[in-house]
């Protein structure tokens, strides 16, 4: 997958009895190649189980704007910064085809999705540096929605979408959801060998509050996909 990564940070406290909020929009700059696996194992004509796994990881370089201070250690403008983002994905579903035609299929999904996220920062000037981690790692169960159509022998297109609110699950203080829906045309050259082409997109949508005030991130991923279809 061709990742185009962007999202915005946002929050909101209470200084000195007013209300104060922020957003900010920010990307990753150039396009990722990062990898994806997907598998179905069919369990009879009407059953299926649906395995994904997504894997993000962008570094991006940049010199700090304005004065950076902590304790008693000022970075002044100018320094050097890093930020990075790690973010993980991968689902487990069982499918139900409600339709299943000789060419159509249509089918309702149910399972579990697991998903990392972990940003880090690090500024340095001189002898002076800073770096600061977060990562929250959890699980919670998704619902699902399959189409898949086959207008040629050798030719498949499926469509599927996804939904996860973090509220079901194990995702400690962090309330939100996370979306995801792509489409692939494939080619069978074979009946155990083909190739597909299409677009996937991934939304997360979380917020944590504390008890400074609230804090979101609205993180988004897209791209075209491309890779090899093994049938055993």
């Amino acid at each position: 997958m061709n990742v185009d990564a962007s999202g915005e940070l946002r929050g909101s406290t209470v200084f000195a009895g007013n209300d104060v909020s922020f957003s900010e929009d920010f990307d990753f700059g150039s396009k990722e190649l990062v990898p994806r696996i997907d598998g179905v194992f069919r369990l009879g004509q009407r059953n299926r189980l649906i395995f994904d796994y997504f894997q993000y990881d962008k570094s991006r370089d940049a010199t700090l704007s304005e004065d950076l201070s902590y304790d008693d250690v000022t970075l002044p403008a100018g320094s050097f910064a890093r930020g990075e983002v790690e973010f993980r994905l991968a689902s487990l579903v069982y499918d139900f085809a409600v339709i299943d035609g000789e060419r159509t299929s249509v089918g309702l999904q149910i399972g579990a999705e697991w998903a990392k996220l972990k940003g880090t920062v690090h500024a340095e000037a001189g002898e002076d540096s800073y770096r600061d981690s977060t990562s929250e790692t959890g699980y919670a169960p998704v619902v699902g929605l399959r189409f898949t159509t086959r207008p040629g022998d050798r030719w498949l297109i499926n469509v599927q979408g996804q939904y996860l609110d973090a509220d079901w699950g194990d995702f400690g203080e962090y309330d939100g959801s996370i979306t995801r829906a792509n489409a692939l045309l494939e080619y069978r050259f074979t009946p155990r060998l083909g190739a597909f082409v299409g677009y996937d997109w991934f939304k997360l949508d979380v917020e944590r509050s504390g008890s400074n005030g609230l804090l979101g991130l609205d993180q988004r991923f897209k791209g075209p996909i491309a890779g090899v279809t093994l049938a055993f």
